[in-house]
């Protein structure tokens, strides 16, 4: 590579801070984006080969170039104006770029429309860069498929580890590419775990919001209870950024219509580096023995955690119960609701396309089973024969038993039992109860283990609460600073 880049790319950038070399001139958009795309050769698809990048948008420099002609002659549209963003391959752009949720059957799907999210990207000024690897179909596959594999885009690796380290999932590539430093953001989805799982894993700012704060329309589905999408940054303050321009109202999804004149439009105005003085925080931590025993916990990180908070102010209430934790969660939600959506978005898809049912995504799996099924496909077996209706009395139960137990058995119960702002939990071992209660949850960086493998924390709330927890979250990040960006 011949091209030269000044000394302004050296480190890790935030969005304030390219926003003000933009702005003074140091640095266009379009340099910028070469920037992101000479280390995504470099470290991504050679080098360290972490395999989180699926795809690159042959227009991304055009845009570059279009955004940096209009800030000189119209001004800037916000602070994402000529920011670069990679986005999950389950998300539809209109564009050069496929959009397959890593299966090798919609390889060579495009689409002619945007999702709502993306629209309301391209409307700020950011640069969409390219398509992220995921967990093949949102982990929706196969029972022993390896979190962050793909049929088509192969297996992304964790920055921080050897092969062998886990790298969360199924939103692993964007949390990946943002760790280390191919792209300043990305947008992730989540159905459980998704977002806050590679957040933890990689050492990243994610935050999984109220489904319905985001527009789901144009985002292949697994569930209409639980999806969401959500971002990925490396500090609170540029997640935050990049969650004020994800929100909206869409006629489409039925949703967001809640959020109208709740959500805010601009979560940065939660960003207080006091936020933690004088709040109340319950700590949860009454996992299954299975959890501390996983190598994803650490004893001295997380009472170190709790010892922060209690130094900036917070009212610290340990040891808190929440009675529907311990609950034998049904997964009917998630086996119908995949099986109705899923089947619903496959038969809308273009006739080019090899596949529009389940049945026939399992018949074309197997008849490419050297490339396809590397780790199987029994859960969309599972799932073949299942009613196609939501009708069925298993999943109705299912549904109304996860409403009561997650929202008034669960976190509006220990909220209100503590009188608490939120509850801290260690790694992401609260994301299945907020998943089934469509609450919101960030999860931020606190430490290392001593074999370099990350450890995070997340603090979760009620519905719409996404300004308090950043308040929290960026407050602690504030106090503690723990972030360390990868040797690759």
């Amino acid at each position: 590579m011949r091209i030269k880049f000044n000394d302004f790319f050296k480190e890790e950038l935030t969005v304030y801070e390219i926003q003000s070399a933009l702005e003074k001139g140091e640095i266009t958009s379009k340099e910028l984006v070469m920037y992101y795309l000479s280390r995504i050769a470099k470290y991504d698809q050679s080098g360290s080969k972490l395999n989180s990048i699926l795809e690159i948008n042959p227009d991304a420099i055009f845009i570059a170039e279009a955004l940096d002609h209009e800030r000189k002659t119209k001004g800037i549209r916000g602070p994402l104006h000529g920011i670069p963003i990679l986005l999950k391959d389950n998300i539809e752009t209109n564009d050069s770029m496929h959009t397959s949720a890593g299966t090798l059957a919609l390889e060579n799907y495009l689409s002619n429309r945007d999702a709502f999210l993306v629209e309301k990207l391209r409307q700020s000024g950011a640069v969409i860069m390219g398509k992220t690897n995921m967990t093949e179909l949102a982990n929706g596959m196969a029972t022993k498929m390896w979190a962050g594999y793909s049929a088509r885009g192969g297996q992304v690796l964790n920055p921080y580890g050897d092969a062998d380290l886990f790298v969360g999932g199924s939103s692993t590539g964007s949390a990946v590419a943002v760790a280390a430093n191919l792209t300043v953001l990305s947008v992730g989805t989540e159905t459980d775990a998704s977002i806050l799982s590679p957040a933890i894993q990689n050492s990243v700012v994610g935050i999984k919001p109220t489904v319905g704060l985001i527009s789901r329309t144009g985002i292949i589905p697994f569930t209409y209870s639980q999806d969401t999408a959500g971002p990925f940054a490396r500090t609170v303050t540029d997640a935050a950024i990049l969650l004020s321009a994800l929100t909206g109202v869409d006629k489409l999804d039925a949703a967001t219509y809640k959020s109208d004149g709740i959500a805010s439009h601009d979560y940065t105005s939660f960003l207080d580096s006091k936020g933690l003085k004088g709040a109340r925080i319950g700590v949860f931590n009454k996992a299954s023995n299975e959890y501390y025993n996983s190598g994803e916990y650490n004893e001295n990180l997380f009472e170190n955690v709790i010892q922060i908070l209690k130094n900036e102010g917070t009212e610290v209430i340990e040891d808190i119960e929440i009675p529907s934790f311990y609950s034998d969660w049904s997964w009917g939600v998630n086996k119908y609701e995949l099986k109705h959506s899923l089947e619903n978005y496959l038969s809308r898809l273009p006739s080019y396309i090899p596949v529009h049912s389940i049945k026939e995504l399992i018949e074309f799996n197997k008849k490419h089973e050297g490339q396809a099924l590397k780790y199987g496909q029994d859960k969309l077996e599972e799932r073949q024969f299942l009613t196609n209706t939501l009708r069925d009395p298993e999943y109705l139960n299912a549904k109304l038993d996860d409403l009561y137990l997650s929202q008034e058995m669960g976190i509006d119960y220990a909220l209100k039992e503590y009188n608490l702002d939120a509850i801290l939990f260690p790694s992401y071992i609260g994301s299945t109860i907020s998943a089934k209660a469509g609450y919101p949850s960030i999860a931020v960086p606190a430490g290392y283990m001593k074999n370099g493998r990350p450890f995070g924390i997340t603090f979760a709330s009620t519905a719409f609460s996404e300004g308090t927890l950043i308040k929290l979250a960026f407050a602690f990040e504030q106090a503690t600073k723990s972030r360390k960006a990868p040797e690759l």
